[in-house]
This record gives structure tokens, sequence and C-alpha cells, in this order.
């Protein structure tokens, strides 16, 4: 009987990629791409390249790839690494490949789906989990120690921890509170923005730390507000992921924040800057006017003001730095 982890990593793009290449670190783990692009499959099985992605860069021969969903019937732990707004209908595809089987799913994506469901209560299946936390893709690609807080059942995070992970350099903490881990890693984007945009007007440590003190206490709030387990805030996929994303450059939301606090003029339709914290921005601050809730929520509301309302970001900053 073989003792191989049959594991999938749904997605064959920047991240999955880098994902797949650290858990084949572990010989124990028999790791395949599924990718709907087929130049991507057929690079991986072909050169041992994402060339697409990465184009000078060879993978472990050991990966395979596919675009085949039959390679999900088998599977014992899948990683879905695809965007958010896919998720629910891939695992529904996967679904009608896997029949009665329950693998664990493991949602890496962060993100709401489209009608601003939490995704892993719309994925069809019962063993469902969230792994988020600071984690650059470049750097887990190579091959630096990175952690992620595995939101989920316990024996499902001893399974990962103690099978799959072994000799991958990565590493876990662990909360039951799914919905949490959920939560923060779509809130830390929009946080980033916001200290983007000091760190873009006054390049100063002093100021980005004091935007992202008030960030942490706002996110804890969320947490609160959405029945989450307000001690999630301590964990990789909180702080950690913030800190990583709020004060680091090589960050799309931060850096969307610096530019539009240096002055550069802003559009959503000309930009791939425009990523997960725009969204969310509007999401939350128009759930707060709702809930009656948006003086508890000062940034939040600052940012909508700016992003939505037309607000200057000299009142941008006088809203968060006072």
């Amino acid at each position: 009987m073989s003792t191989e982890n049959r594991i999938v990593v749904a997605g064959g793009g920047v991240f999955g990629t880098s994902i797949a290449e650290r858990l084949a670190w572990n010989t124990d783990n028999q790791v395949v791409i599924h990718s709907i692009e087929k130049d991507v499959v057929a690079t991986i099985n072909a050169q041992h390249r994402n060339v697409k992605y990465f184009p000078t860069r060879f993978l472990n021969r050991a990966i395979t790839a596919t675009d085949d969903y039959e390679v999900f019937r088998d599977a014992e732990c899948i990683f879905l690494v695809i965007p958010s707004k896919a998720i629910v209908s891939f695992s529904e595809e996967v679904r009608r490949h896997v029949g009665d089987r329950q693998p664990l799913m493991v949602n890496l994506a962060k993100g709401m789906s489209d009608d601003g469901a939490f995704i892993t209560e719309k994925i069809p299946f019962a063993h469902t989990a969230s792994m988020k936390g600071p984690s650059f893709a470049i750097e887990v690609l190579n091959g630096i120690p990175t952690a992620f807080t595995f939101g989920g059942e316990e024996a499902d995070y001893r399974y990962v921890k103690d099978r799959i992970f072994p000799g991958t350099s990565l590493m876990l903490d662990h909360t039951h509170d799914v919905r949490g881990v959920e939560l923060t890693s779509i809130l830390k984007n929009m946080y980033a923005i916001a200290i983007g945009l000091v760190a873009g007007r006054y390049s100063s440590p002093n100021v980005e730390f004091l935007v992202y003190t008030k960030a942490v206490n706002e996110m804890r709030r969320f947490l609160s507000l959405y029945g989450c387990d307000s001690e999630t805030i301590f964990r990789y996929c909180a702080i950690g992921d913030l800190g990583l994303t709020g004060l680091n450059d090589l960050s799309r939301n931060r850096t969307l924040g610096m530019l539009i606090g240096k002055g550069f003029d802003y559009s959503t339709g000309n930009t791939a800057t425009l990523v997960e914290g725009h969204r969310t921005i509007r999401l939350f601050g128009e759930t707060t006017r709702e809930r009656g809730i948006a003086d508890q929520f000062p940034i939040v509301q600052a940012l909508y003001r700016l992003m939505y309302e037309g607000s200057s970001l000299n009142d941008y900053i006088m809203s968060v730095v006072s």
C-alpha cells in the first residue's frame, strides 16, 4: 500500500506553482498541479518549468501537471490556489469527479465569493479548511521559511503539519476559527492600502506604525462583528499577514496606496494595481454604515470617502493620523 500523500494543487499560477514546489520537497508527497492553462501544463511536464510565470526557474522533477479533472478522483488533499471568485464553481466541478469521497479541501485564496459569503462556507465539501499567512510567492518558491495559519479541525491540522509539511520549511499555527482566518486575509488588503497612503505621503515609519496599530484594532473589531474569535488577530493570518502586506513594498495593495499618497492619479479601469483591497473597501465601508457602526471604523470610512466619494487625500490623512 502506498504511503504517499496524494496532493493536487489547483492552480498553476505564481502562488500555486510556488506551493507545489515546496510541497514536493517532502518526498512522501505526490504533487500534481491542475491548471486550465494548457501551455502551463505542457511546459511543466516537458521542461520541468512553468515558462509562463517563472521562465527561468526549474521545478522539482517529481511535479507533474494536468488539465484533466480526473486527477482529483484519488486526491487526499487539494490545495485551492485559484482566484477566489472561481473557487465555488471549480469546487462543484471537482465534486462531480470525486463521487462520495471527501478529500481535504484547503483554501489558500484570499477574497470572498461574489455574493459576499466566506469561500470555505460555499465549497460543497464537508472536509474544508483555510490556510493564510505572510507569504510572498517568490520567497515561497525560493525556499525561505514561511508560516501560515491553518483554520480547521485539529485532525486536519495535524495531518497537514505532521505528514505533508515535514521537510518543506513551511510552518503552521492553528485555530478552529475558519471564518476568522478567511476574514483577516480579506481585511489585510484594505488596510495595506491605508498604510500605503500614509507611506506615500510621509515616508515615515512613525506614521506607518501609527496607522498599522489602528488597523490591527479595527481588524479585531471586525472579528467580533462577524462572530469570530478575537484572538485570531494574533495569528500568522492576521497580524502577520497585515505586517507583510502593509509594510513591504512588494505588496500590490500597499503600492496602490503609495501611488495615491504620492499624488498619482488613479483610475480603476487602467491599472493592474487595482486588486483585492479596493473591492473590500466598498464592501466593508457600506457594511459598517448600514449597521450604524461607522464611527468604530474610522480608517475604513476614510478609505471609503477617498475611493468612492471624492474626498481629498488631505482629508484622508487628517482622519487617520489624528
